[in-house]
């Protein structure tokens, strides 16, 4: 199937064995929506459904069947907990609106114990991979993960899932969640999945909207670590957000530093510094449907007319359960 051609798509959604991980029963879907980001519970899910499935509480997974001529393909688009959904009626027609959580809600519903931390020395990865796998969703992860250079200590109200989040952002890797459900945790990509240009993959509308974000850019750091403080500050005359040229202070603190080996507090607050006043570049615009194309992925974006020329890391994305599976998408670029 070629993707970047039109397609019929219609959806059906599936209950999912916990124990498995297979499908069981099949339900038809009439429409919703799926929204993916890169933090937090990273996925969710609304549904109009007018079959509910057998049992309360329940693991479920969407599919779009995507219809082209003669050829055709089945894609796991989402997985997740749906709750009891709400009851509405329409003549003789009874509709649903279901709510669905992330593969990682059961991560996220458990509170790690006073005390806990994470130990210097422990594979990253691994680590990450343990405080995710409590839930029913299978989890990966690659061995050759980096080491933490330093505990992690859990805070207040720490759950499983802030913790590992914390540890994949403190090695430079990430989570990434399939369509069909199963967790990895891996390294942050690198290559592209996916190159847009208006004449070899023409799938972009052009309603793309351009924005740069250099206005928050902090010129104070504050790093915390332990009972220790380092304050970096941008006091040069060259520098377009120093605390001379901005007229003004614009402080960010950071209670959880990543060190590199060897690196004092002192010198990795005035290098995260450095590294928070690169702006961010936000380009936001609606494509056609692509498989296996997620948050934290890399899309090159080639719009000469546009003055976008360049390679755009994936934020957010939402895709809709209509005509099509339009998905509305936005992408980061630093510099």
């Amino acid at each position: 199937m070629d993707w970047a051609k039109g397609f019929t798509a219609k959806y059906t959604y599936t209950v999912v064995d916990p124990e498995s991980w297979r499908d069981l029963e099949t339900h038809r879907l009439f429409g919703g929506s799926i929204t993916k980001t890169m933090s937090g519970l990273m996925e969710s899910a609304d549904l109009d459904i007018t079959e509910l499935p057998t049992t309360g509480e329940v693991w479920v997974r969407i599919y779009l069947n995507a219809t082209q001529g003669a050829s055709g393909e089945r894609v796991a688009l989402f997985t997740g907990l749906m709750q009891t959904p709400e009851a509405s009626w329409h003549g003789r027609l009874d509709t649903y609106a279901a709510e669905l959580y992330s593969v990682l809600k059961p991560a996220d519903d458990v509170l790690l114990q006073r005390g806990w931390y994470a130990p210097a020395g422990y594979n990253g990865a691994e680590l990450a991979a343990e405080l995710l796998g409590i839930g029913a969703a299978p989890v990966s992860y690659e061995a050759d993960a980096p080491t933490l250079q330093s505990p992690i200590v859990a805070e207040d109200s720490e759950t499983n899932l802030s913790m590992a989040q914390k540890v994949v952002d403190t090695i430079g890797w990430r989570i990434r969640i399939a369509g069909d459900g199963r967790i990895s945790v891996e390294p942050k990509a690198t290559d592209k999945v996916l190159d847009l240009d208006p004449v070899e993959n023409d799938v972009v509308e052009l309603n793309v909207t351009d924005t740069r974000d250099w206005f928050s850019c902090p010129n104070v750091l504050r790093a915390v670590y332990r009972n220790m403080v380092a304050i970096a500050r941008d006091e040069d005359p060259d520098s377009p957000y120093s605390i001379q040229n901005r007229g003004r202070e614009i402080w960010l603190e950071d209670k959880n530093p990543a060190l590199n080996d060897r690196e004092g507090l002192e010198e990795y607050a005035a290098r995260k510094l450095r590294e928070e006043q690169i702006p961010t570049r936000k380009i936001r615009y609606t494509r056609r449907f692509m498989p296996d194309v997620y948050p934290g992925d890399i899309v090159g974006m080639h719009y000469p007319a546009l003055n976008i020329d360049g390679d755009f890391r994936i934020a957010s994305q939402k895709i809709t359960l209509g005509y099509g599976a339009s998905v509305s998408e936005e992408g980061e670029a630093h510099g």
